[in-house]
């Protein structure tokens, strides 16, 4: 590409003095790219990302800086040819200037002029989301090791325990009978513990079909407002022109029961509104661990509280098996959750303030290929 293009003057109308600046206080990487991906701005994070300032870098092709076959290209052309923002949230780039870097990219065209894209760069976010996501399902895995140890050297022999204590009881007083009923009561606990664990034991793939979130959503709304969430508000925000889901109903609706269940927990008795939302996120993608896949997770199904929102010294663990705050809570709940999102090749993430805690769950789309 000749220098006169490389250098070539910004097209287009200028950004004013207030945009700029709140631009270059970002703490990302922005760039400003034209039709021909030119570079036309860039931050301060930017100059910092490419080792280089801004009068080096406005005027330059972005491929002096990124190697050609980076699908940051791909986005940007994708962007541009569809008009909606788009993300790969498993960038790898490693260059020899720029050095190794897991990134989170978004792309989105600008209306005007014609062609213009901005790109942001998003440091270490993806490689954080993937490090959470093999977290839970190394903690399923040693829930299911747990699970089958417990089935062997304690589920067994407790049914031996309580039939034991049943016939002590035959011929117990009132006051042996108290004591012979603890065994009893404990014993049943102890095994609907294990039982509930055995759930992490089954690795079979799950069977999979076209499903209506929405039809999920309200099943479960209908549940918790029958029984749990009477004292709560439901706000149901949808996108009502949402594809199918590619999963499991049963698993989803256990998914998001148990979601809205530690929803409504949270919420004050007075005043406690949960909100189901739905959107489709274009072009959302997910990198497979151990392998070059990407998959697209477009369907984004977010499940918003207004309680105290989750204690800081929690959140770092709070999808591991046996993490609760619930006085008389298991911990399993959310580590099932995890679980079952991760058999589906979806993505579970949530953030937390006073008044306002989000869970959000990123699932597959089911395509025409998929059987009804």
């Amino acid at each position: 590409m000749s220098s006169r293009v490389r250098r070539a003057d910004a097209a287009g109308v200028a950004p004013d003095a207030q945009a700029l600046a709140i631009l270059g206080a970002l703490p990302d990487p922005v760039v400003l790219v034209d039709e021909r991906n030119v570079i036309r701005y860039v931050n301060q994070a930017a100059e910092a990302f490419f080792h280089s300032g801004a009068p080096s870098l406005k005027g330059a092709p972005l491929e002096e800086f990124l190697p050609s076959d980076s699908p940051i290209f791909g986005l940007i052309d994708s962007a541009r040819g569809t008009g909606a923002t788009v993300a790969d949230y498993s960038v790898e780039l490693d260059t020899p200037r720029l050095g190794q870097h897991a990134l989170t990219v978004q792309a989105a065209a600008l209306p005007e002029p014609p062609g213009q894209v901005v790109i942001s760069l998003h440091e270490r976010s993806i490689a954080a989301k993937l490090d959470r996501q093999l977290t839970h399902r190394n903690a399923a895995r040693s829930v299911t090791a747990m699970a089958s140890l417990l089935a062997h050297e304690v589920k067994n022999p407790l049914s031996g325990i309580r039939g034991a204590a049943q016939l002590l009881e035959q011929n117990a007083s009132d006051a042996d009978r108290e004591l012979t009923r603890l065994i009893c009561d404990e014993a049943d606990r102890i095994v609907a513990l294990v039982d509930r664990m055995d759930a992490f034991g089954d690795t079979r793939p799950i069977e999979r079909a076209p499903v209506n979130i929405h039809e999920v959503l309200e099943r479960v709304r209908k549940v918790a407002q029958s029984g749990f969430a009477r004292h709560v508000r439901f706000i149901e925000s949808y996108d009502p022109s949402l594809p199918p889901v590619l999963g499991n109903r049963d698993l989803l609706v256990q998914v998001f029961l148990n979601l809205v269940k530690n929803a409504a927990e949270a919420v004050p008795r007075q005043g406690g509104e949960i909100t189901l939302a739905t959107a489709y996120q274009h072009g959302i993608r997910m990198s497979v661990p151990g392998s070059e896949q990407r998959v697209h997770l477009p369907l984004l199904v977010s499940v918003i509280d207004n309680g105290e929102g989750i204690p800081e010294d929690l959140r770092a663990h709070l999808f591991d098996p046996f993490v609760t705050t619930k006085r008389n809570g298991t911990g399993l709940g959310l580590a099932l959750v995890a679980k079952v999102i991760g058999d589906h090749g979806g993505v579970i993430e949530f953030d937390s303030q006073p008044r306002r805690t989000v869970f959000r769950v990123f699932l597959p789309m089911a395509s025409g290929d998929d059987s009804a």
